[in-house]
């Protein structure tokens, strides 16, 4: 049997984050803050993590460009972040390119959005839309994608060729669907794999139909990352059933993975990760590797 090698080519993280909530406003990362978080306590979070942080993490493995992801600073400062971030991308040379706050149901959206696609780096908004927290939940409450005032913000992104990065728990992805097919131009970047926390066979169950759905919008695209579960380490034994499922649905064109560090080093190291993705990745053509690793996430974020 021949032995399968793991990718040793570049990578591209879709989906980090840097921070320094001791010098920035970081509601969430206040010492005294506490709030419901998918890992459980994430008070090893609350420290500076700075580019040098990050490539130390992600030693041993061939990052070359990264995404930053907003952090929920201030929301009455989103340009703030974006000028941090860009500040970051001029000492450290990353981020390469930036998911920025935009609050799209506010009445200073068009001006924050305008502002937002000034800055050279950013390529995307991410507005978390909220909604039903349970699967039972759905029909008796709807997520902001489904208000008239919010999607009026999010058509502006268009105007500005922004993509829209989405996170919210699988349940909701039926309204993501119905926004997907009204604002077909408007690439949608699916993060965390769409939360597939609940890995009971219903639970997994429910994941894979609203997936499946919604890989027939064409302008959906979807982030391999966040799939760590709360006090248990990442194993492949976890997660391979979830990584080989969006990309069968998805297809490689359509799919990459991102470390959410240092989120996700509430439940592993980057290497174990990565190591991770590598191991499963491992049955894909190389061609469809690089597509895995990092095409996907150059053309999307338009990288270079």
């Amino acid at each position: 049997m021949t032995e399968l090698k793991l990718w040793q080519g570049p990578i591209v993280d879709a989906h980090q984050h840097f921070w320094d909530p001791l010098s920035n406003p970081h509601p969430w990362l206040k010492p005294e803050a506490r709030i419901p978080f998918r890992y459980g306590d994430y008070s090893a979070l609350k420290r500076r993590y700075l580019p040098d942080d990050y490539f130390a993490d992600a030693a041993g493995h061939d990052v070359r460009q990264t995404v930053y992801v907003e952090t929920e600073w201030d929301e009455n400062d989103p340009i703030g972040e974006t000028r941090y971030a860009t500040s970051l991308t001029k000492r450290f040379g990353v981020p390469n390119a930036i998911v920025a706050q935009a609050r799209l149901d506010r009445t200073e959206a068009a001006a924050v959005i305008a502002g937002q696609a000034a800055f050279a780096l950013v390529r995307s908004v991410r507005h978390k839309p909220g909604g039903p927290q349970r699967p039972e939940d759905v029909g008796s409450q709807r997520t902001l994608m489904s208000s008239e005032r919010w999607r009026q913000g999010y058509e502006l992104l268009g105007r500005h060729g922004l993509n829209f990065d989405l996170q919210t728990p699988w349940w909701n992805l039926h309204e993501a669907e119905d926004l997907a097919r009204s604002f077909p131009a408007t690439t949608i970047v699916l993060n965390h794999a769409g939360l597939p926390a609940d890995r009971s066979e219903r639970g997994l169950a429910g994941w894979h139909a609203a997936m499946a759905r919604l890989a027939d919008s064409p302008n959906l695209r979807v982030k391999i990352s966040g799939i760590g579960l709360p006090d248990r380490p990442w194993t492949m034994t976890d997660n391979r059933w979830i990584v080989e499922e969006i990309i069968a649905m998805f297809g490689t064109e359509r799919s990459m993975f991102a470390s959410n560090f240092p989120v996700d080093s509430l439940c592993g190291s980057f290497d174990q990760i990565f190591t991770g993705f590598k191991t499963i990745a491992a049955r894909y053509t190389q061609d469809e590797q690089l597509r895995l690793f990092a095409e996907t996430a150059r053309e999307t974020y338009r990288l270079g």
